[in-house]
């Protein structure tokens, strides 16, 4: 199977005011301790700098580093940050013992398998007494997913993609989350948030999960089979998001949220 490209920073800030939504909200709830000096941030999964440039505004005196694995995403926030430290990381292995006050996560997580082994790891990377934060898309069962997964199996793409999936885990309800972070906290705030993103139409749709979702189904194919497949994709979306009275679709997107202070040494 060809190997998935690597993340386009232009297709994913399309819809960047949509995106950076449940980001600022989740910053809304991230309360730093005081007087803790310079605090020092790690955005997890940093892509474009969108959320980076939330917490650089938020904590304007912070010593703020983002990771990401995608080259082309560190470029475009390097380009929009020069301040800020940006770094090629890997989520999965990322490591240490209290070296951050604030760990940030927006979008990026479902992206990382294991959650009962990482959720806890990441804490331990917070200092104590910092936060850790995260929001997380809970939208697998939704048509926007379940439609790729469907026309992938289809003809001809069943030949190319052969059981091609998102990749992504399985999000477990809030209280296992919760459960995951509270041996290690001193307080565990969890919460789902379902947002209404009016979109153009189908083609809309299609163009926000082109540079997310989409990417393991589409990038593996030829041109010609490329064009099928979100030809498609986007009547699937057509359909399964009915036109509203000003013809624009809703898509809904069910997102899980997190932040968690940890625990005084």
């Amino acid at each position: 199977m060809t190997v998935a490209t690597d993340w386009n920073p232009a297709l994913y800030t399309r819809f960047e005011d949509e995106r950076t939504r449940p980001a600022r909200d989740l910053l809304a709830r991230c309360r730093l301790a005081p007087g803790t000096g310079r605090s020092r941030i790690l955005d997890l999964g940093c892509g474009p700098g969108n959320s980076t440039e939330l917490l650089a505004e938020r904590f304007p005196d912070a010593d703020i580093t983002g990771i990401d694995t995608s080259e082309a995403m560190l470029r475009a926030a390097r380009e929009r940050l020069p301040r800020c430290r940006f770094e090629r990381g890997d989520i999965a292995s990322v490591d240490g013992e209290g070296l951050f006050d604030l760990v940030y996560a927006n979008a990026s997580l479902q992206w990382v398998l294991g959650h009962e082994t990482l959720i806890p790891r990441l804490l331990r990377l917070v200092a104590p007494g910092g936060l850790f934060a995260a929001q997380i898309p809970d939208n697998l069962a939704d048509p926007n997913q379940t439609q790729m997964r469907r026309i992938a199996a289809e003809t001809p793409f069943a030949a190319v993609l052969g059981g091609q999936s998102e990749g992504r885990e399985e999000i477990g309800s809030s209280g296992a989350y919760y459960d995951l972070l509270r041996p290690g906290s001193a307080e565990v705030d969890v919460w789902t948030t379902i947002y209404e993103h009016p979109m153009e139409d189908g083609g809309a749709i299609t163009r926000w999960f082109r540079s997310t979702g989409l990417k393991p189904f589409v990038d593996p194919l030829d041109e010609d089979l490329r064009a099928l497949f979100l030809e498609r994709y986007t009547a699937a979306m057509e359909s399964a998001y009915p036109a509203r009275v000003d013809g624009r679709r809703l898509l809904t997107f069910r997102r899980l949220f997190m932040v968690a202070r940890r625990a005084q040494a």
